[in-house]
Formats: structure tokens, sequence, C-alpha cells
């Protein structure tokens, strides 16, 4: 029986270079119960350069229904004038940020499945503390 400890979703998330001006671009979201309280996110994840972004799952979760972050990553809902709901990230620091949009019921079903993985609550019990506490 093959235990699953990895979470994956490969998507297209949307790249504002300006206020006028989106751009799809694929990325990918990563999860491991190796690194319990993080996930990653890959931009241009079949590109010659990509770029992973590592942050709090928490973080994200949390940014499906309110502002949340601070610093380098924050995240934060809107529901468009189509509808369509959608998430807010701002990856960087003033004045080298990047704003992206992605559709928030596919990040919402990929943390449902991290947390089949890993409950929320219960990311401590899946780090192994030994390596990093120091002995006398």
């Amino acid at each position: 029986m093959k235990i699953v400890r990895r979470g994956h979703l490969i998507l297209e998330i949307t790249y504002w270079v300006d206020r006028r001006l989106p751009v799809l671009i694929k990325c990918e979201l990563s999860y491991s119960v190796r690194d319990p309280f993080a996930v990653s996110l890959i931009l241009n994840s079949d590109g010659d350069h990509p770029v992973r972004w590592v942050f709090s799952r928490e973080l994200l979760a949390e940014g499906l229904s309110r502002p949340a972050g601070e610093g380098d990553v924050t995240v934060w809902p809107e529901i468009s004038s189509s509808e369509r709901e959608l998430v807010w990230l701002e990856l960087g620091r003033f004045p080298h940020t990047a704003l992206f949009t992605v559709h928030a019921g596919l990040v919402a079903g990929w943390l449902a499945e991290t947390y089949l993985l890993v409950a929320r609550g219960e990311e401590a019990t899946h780090v192994d503390w030994g390596p990093l506490t120091l002995a006398d």
C-alpha cells in the first residue's frame, strides 16, 4: 500500500503586470507532510526559470475569507464583477512586488485535500523535532 505524503495542484494563475495587463502563467501549489506548516507556490512551473515561494498553509487558508499576511506574502479574497470568486496574492516587498489572482474554489479544494494529509492543528505532531533540538 502506498502512503500519500504530498499534495499538488497544477493550474493557471493570473499575473497582473499592471491594472490592464493580465498574463496567465502556469503554476503549481505543493504540500508535503515533511514540512506540514508550509505550502509552496511555484510560478512558471514548467518554464526555464521557475520561481518558488514558500509560506504558511494557515496564511493561505485564512486569505480565502479575509486579508492575511504581512511582509513578503499577503493574501485576500475578492468577488469580482463576474461573480467568480478570486483570491489575490501579493508576493515581495514594496517596491518589488508581484500581484496575482487565482480562482478561490480551486485553492479551497486543494487545501481541503492537504487537511486529509495533515489535519489543521495537528501539524506539530508531524515534525521530527530531534534534529532541531540541541543536545547538551
